[in-house]
C-alpha cells in the first residue's frame, strides 16, 4: 500500500490536533518532517520511524517521504499548522508528480491564523486574509502591493512570518503601509507560541504594533475599521451594519 499522508498538525500542542490527523500517524509506520515538528509528536507516537530534514530541505524532505511509501510503507509527512497553508501539500503534488504509484492524502490541521485568532478572541468573524512578510519565495514588491491592496478594502489582516534577525524591520515597514489606509487607532493583536508553552498575547492599536518587537514565533492581526476591544480580546463584528 503505497500510502502518503502530508498531515497538519496544528500549532504542535497534542491536543489541538485533528482525531483523523492522529488516527493516520498511528496508522503510518514512518513519521517525517522538519526536526522541530517532529520533535513535537514523538512522545505520542512510540515504535514508529522518524525521519527528518532541517529547515531549508523541503524538497529532499518530499522525496524522502515518496520513496518510503514507495517501498510499501504507510508515511506521514507531518507540517506545523495546516498543511495547505503556506506547507507542504503544494511541493508534494509537484514532487509526487514523478511517483504515479503513490497514492496522497492531504489532511488539514489548525493554522496559526485560526489558533491563534481563538488565544486572541474573535478577529476574523468578517472577511480576512493571510500576507507571509517572508521575502524568501515572494519578492517584496508583491508582499508591498498586497498589503495595500488588503488595507485599502478594509479587509482584517493575518501577518505570517513578521520578523526575523535579518527582517527585523519588516512589521514596521508593514504597519506604515497599512496605515495609508487603515486608522493608527485600528485594533490589532499579537500571539507568541500558539498553543505551546509560553504562549502570549497582546492587544493593541496599529501605531503601538508599529513599534512591538516580535519574531518567527508570533502571529500579528491587524483589524479592520469595525474591529473593536472588548474586554481586553480582539473582536470583528459579523458585518458592518448596525455597528
Amino acid at each position: 500500500m503505497n500510502k502518503l499522508y502530508v498531515i497538519g498538525i496544528g500549532p504542535g500542542e497534542y491536543e489541538q490536533m485533528t482525531l483523523k490527523a492522529i488516527h493516520a500517524m498511528e496508522k503510518s509506520e514512518v513519521i517525517i518532517g522538519y526536526t522541530v515538528y517532529v520533535d513535537l509528536v514523538k512522545e505520542h507516537f512510540p515504535g514508529k520511524e522518524f525521519m527528518t530534514t532541517p529547515m531549508k530541505k523541503e524538497v529532499d524532505r518530499c522525496v524522502m517521504a515518496f520513496e518510503e511509501a514507495k517501498k510499501g510503507k504507510v508515511v506521514s509527512m507531518i507540517c506545523s499548522g495546516d498543511a495547505g497553508v503556506y506547507g507542504m501539500s503544494g511541493l508534494m503534488y509537484e514532487v509526487g508528480v514523478n511517483y504515479p504509484e503513490v497514492e496522497l492524502e492531504i489532511i488539514p490541521g489548525v493554522t496559526a491564523a485560526t489558533g491563534g485568532a481563538a488565544v486572541l478572541g474573535a478577529p476574523l468573524i468578517h472577511d480576512f486574509c493571510l500576507i507571509s512578510l517572508s521575502d524568501l519565495l515572494t519578492p517584496w514588491e508583491k508582499i508591498e502591493a498586497r498589503l495595500l491592496a488588503a488595507a485599502q478594502a478594509d479587509f482584517v489582516v493575518c501577518l505570517y512570518n513578521p520578523s526575523s534577525k535579518k527582517r527585523s524591520d519588516y512589521l514596521q515597514k508593514a504597519c506604515d503601509l497599512m496605515m495609508q489606509y487603515k486608522s493608527p487607532e485600528t485594533v490589532c493583536g499579537i500571539v507568541s507560541y500558539i498553543g505551546r508553552d509560553g504562549e502570549h498575547y497582546e492587544v493593541m492599536d496599529l501605531k503601538t504594533l508599529r513599534d512591538t518587537k516580535v519574531d518567527m514565533f508570533t502571529t500579528v492581526w491587524v483589524g479592520n475599521s469595525q474591529t473593536k476591544e472588548i474586554n481586553g480580546k480582539m473582536v470583528t463584528p459579523r458585518g458592518y451594519r448596525n455597528v
